[in-house]
Formats: structure tokens, C-alpha cells, sequence
């Protein structure tokens, strides 16, 4: 699975892993792909210090990037104190509620929240950046847009290259026009914020928008096959998130969400602006469909929904609250029915790549015989 860019990134399959799992990142990119480490969660630069040190250990000097959530135009002076006041009352007392119907039980006095939504705020971003560009990283994508131009030039500066996540061919250009490196051409069909049209579609629409800047498909890819299909529509390598979730190395610390993954189907997901304000793709839970209950208050715009759940999210995770625990994925998760390691899953993208290769290049021959 060799394409230009593999070949410029000096990996030997064009598979890109984006993951939260440092464990994941570092197999990856030993397994012959490209790991890519999720900061958004990291609001301790100390604790993203300690995650890219372990990477560094565990890679075996294999190539890896960062995967940031950053705004291209900056709000000054907003703290995260100011965006909470904005939460109204209502909105509150619907979360209490929810939890109650369901006998979620409190945090230990004392105890934080966990995941907050603090890591989309631009300063988090950058402290992030302050870190990872101490490290030798190769890749820079950010999942909200082209990154602010400084970023872009600095990353340039230190030879990484800059990718973004697109949604239409329009969102492609912009990022084209900003310079960066990569376009990440991510369909409806994928897990966390997506857009609205399918990764067939989407994927030679982003490729002749951009062309020749290499493109990467992301979205409903799971299969050597889907692998060699998005190769086919022009692009240069894949970008897979959902299905390292259920690997060996991935540490969700919840046995009732892994079983969940594994037992869903591909109609098991929903587009949902219940988490961040932002429709993204995630299991659909009975926490999703009080979010999008035409009776219940609505959701907020991002950031004020991810604040306001953030606790309601952390306690439903501890506890594992089965009828309310879910998490962003996208419909590949119907293919997720098996826990496998990082190797297992590369192993099985390479051969169903060579099974489908082999199946066009018979039918190409046939037809050139006729």
C-alpha cells in the first residue's frame, strides 16, 4: 500500500491511524502506518510531555504526528469561566434530570470531571504545540480548519507537514489557500464531527479540487478493500480513527463500552450535537436521543455543550451506566465485532488490499482481452 506520500513520510503502508492512545499511536506506526496521537484531551502540557516521551521509547524510530483542535481566527481575552456563565440554568437542571431517570451516581467529593472540553480553546492548543514541536513529529493535522498561518509557518519551519480535515470540496480549497500540506477528506460516514456527504462522493470531489496536494480518505474505511477503493478515487492513504478503538493496545478502561463496540452494527451510530455542539458521529444511546428530543431544551453551540457535559459524561463513563455510555465512532463500527492487536488489524488491511488489487487487475485483464 505504497503511494507518493507514504514514500516522502518513509512508512510502508499508506495508512494513517489518528488515536487518543498513545499505546496505539506507537503500534501503528511500528506495524508500517503512520501513528497519530490525539491531543485535544491533554490540558496538562506535563502529562502531553509524558505521552510523546513514551511514544519516543516505544516507536523504534518510526515516524509519528500530533492531531490538534484549534480555531483559525483567535478570540481574545475569553476564559473558560466566562464561556461556563453562558450555560443557562434550564439546560443544567435537564442534565440533573437526565441523570437521575437513570440513577447515575455522583462523583466522589473532590473528584474532577475528567474529559473537558477545554481542549479546543486555542491557548490549550498551543501549549500543546509548545511541547510537540520539541519532539521529532512529522505530521501536524487539526481537525477545526486550517491552523492559524503562524502555526503553519512554524511547522514548515521544522520540516512537518500540515494536514486538515475537509468536509466539502469548498472546506478543501481553504485549506489549499492556507497553505498547509495534506487534506484530510473526511465523510459522513465517519466518527466524530463529519459532515454531510459520503466518503464516495467526497473523496474524488476533495482529490480534483486539490490536485496535485495528496489527499487522504477518511470514513467508513475498514477493509483492505475500502483501502484500495479510496487509493482507486485518487487518494493517497487513508485516515482511520474508529477502528483502533477495539484493539489490544486501546485502553477505553470500560469493558461494557468495548462490548458495546463489539455487539453495534453499522445502523448503530447517529449524527449527534449531544457532546460538543457539533454534529459528530457517535453510538446512539438513550443520552443521545434525550439530546435530540424535540421536547427536551436542545443543544448548546460549541463550546457551552461540552462544558456543560463534561461531569455528566465522566460519571456515565465510571460507572459505566449502560443504557447512556457511548462514544464518538463511525459506521465501521458493524466491522468492529472482534478485538484484535494493531498488528492483527494492519495484517488484515494489507491482505484484503492484495485480494481486491488482485480482483480488479483479473477484471482489467479480461476486459483487455475482449
Amino acid at each position: 500500500m505504497q503511494t507518493e506520500l507514504s514514500q516522502t513520510l518513509g512508512i510502508e503502508h499508506a495508512v494513517f491511524g489518528f488515536t487518543p492512545f498513545p499505546a496505539v499511536a506507537a503500534a501503528i506506526s511500528r506495524a508500517g502506518g503512520f501513528g497519530v496521537l490525539g491531543a485535544v484531551r491533554y490540558t496538562d502540557p506535563g502529562e502531553l510531555t509524558r505521552d510523546l516521551d513514551w511514544i519516543e521509547a516505544h516507536v523504534d524510530g518510526m515516524p509519528y504526528g500530533l492531531d490538534v483542535v484549534m480555531p483559525a481566527k483567535k478570540v481574545e481575552g475569553v476564559t473558560e469561566a466566562d464561556v461556563e456563565a453562558m450555560i443557562p440554568e434550564g439546560h443544567r437542571q435537564f442534565v440533573r434530570d437526565t441523570l437521575a431517570k437513570h440513577g447515575v451516581p455522583e462523583l466522589a467529593e473532590g473528584e474532577s470531571a475528567g474529559w473537558r472540553i477545554t481542549g479546543w480553546m486555542e491557548q490549550v492548543a498551543r501549549s500543546q504545540l509548545e511541547v510537540a514541536f520539541d519532539y521529532p513529529i512529522r505530521l501536524l493535522a487539526n481537525a477545526l480548519g486550517s491552523p492559524p498561518a503562524d502555526v503553519i509557518a512554524r511547522a514548515h519551519e521544522q520540516d512537518v507537514l500540515v494536514a486538515a480535515l475537509a468536509g466539502s470540496a469548498r472546506h478543501a480549497r481553504k485549506h489549499r489557500d492556507a497553505g498547509i500540506d495534506i487534506v484530510v477528506a473526511q465523510g459522513y460516514e465517519a466518527g466524530g464531527h463529519t459532515g454531510e456527504i459520503a466518503s464516495m462522493v467526497l473523496t474524488p470531489e476533495v482529490v480534483d479540487a486539490v490536485a496535485p496536494m495528496p489527499v487522504l480518505a477518511a470514513g467508513g474505511i475498514g477493509s483492505g478493500q475500502q483501502v484500495a477503493a479510496a487509493l482507486a478515487l485518487g487518494a493517497q492513504g487513508v485516515w482511520l480513527g474508529s477502528l483502533w478503538l477495539t484493539t489490544t493496545e486501546a485502553d477505553l478502561h470500560s469493558p461494557a463500552l468495548t462490548r458495546k463496540l463489539l455487539a453495534a452494527g453499522s445502523g448503530d451510530t447517529v449524527r449527534s450535537r449531544a457532546l460538543t455542539g457539533k454534529p459528530a458521529r457517535q453510538l446512539r444511546t438513550e443520552w443521545t436521543d434525550a439530546w435530540d428530543d424535540p421536547a427536551g431544551p436542545g443543544t448548546l453551540p460549541m463550546p457551552l455543550q461540552g462544558l456543560l457535559v463534561a461531569e455528566a459524561v465522566s460519571r456515565i463513563q465510571k460507572y459505566e451506566v449502560d443504557p447512556l455510555l457511548g462514544t464518538p465512532v463511525g459506521q465501521i463500527v458493524g466491522r468492529m465485532n472482534s478485538e484484535r492487536s494493531v498488528q492483527a488489524v494492519l495484517d488484515d488491511l494489507t491482505r484484503g488490499f492484495e485480494r481486491a488489487v488482485d480482483r480488479v487487475n483479473r477484471i482489467a485483464g479480461r476486459s483487455g482481452q475482449s
